[in-house]
């Protein structure tokens, strides 16, 4: 009879090295869509800007293509963002909205899609 030496239990230190790298993954994708988001919300914001200047309100001027583009950013950023948190467990949009301000036509769009060409079905 062949008696074998007692391992440690490598599998579970593998595992933990795994569990680790995966959760400095999805810290990073968290990081990198925050800043994203961040970006896009700052170009629509300074765009909306420079229109105020100009004697425009934001809220009563027309959409033009640059304005409508920085809002699909935004809202395409907001939704990256925000299916990224929930995918680790963090739920509560909520403080998303609140901490990154944003805007309510930004949120009411989150997850639209367009229906540009490459959106039409055949």
């Amino acid at each position: 009879m062949t008696l074998r030496p007692p391992r440690m239990n490598s599998s579970k230190v593998r595992d933990s090295a795994l569990d680790y790298e995966i959760a400095q993954e999805q810290a990073a994708a968290l990081g990198r869509l925050g800043r994203a988001l961040e970006a896009a919300l700052a170009a629509l914001s300074e765009h909306d800007g420079l229109r105020a200047d100009s004697g425009d309100l934001p809220e009563q001027a027309p959409a033009g293509a640059a304005r409508e583009r920085l809002l699909r950013e935004a809202s395409n950023a907001l939704w990256c963002f925000v299916v990224q948190r929930e995918a680790v467990g963090l739920r509560d949009q909520r403080a998303i909205m609140r901490e990154y301000r944003v805007p309510i036509e930004v949120q009411n769009r989150m997850g639209a899609f367009g229906t540009g060409p490459r959106f039409r079905q055949a």
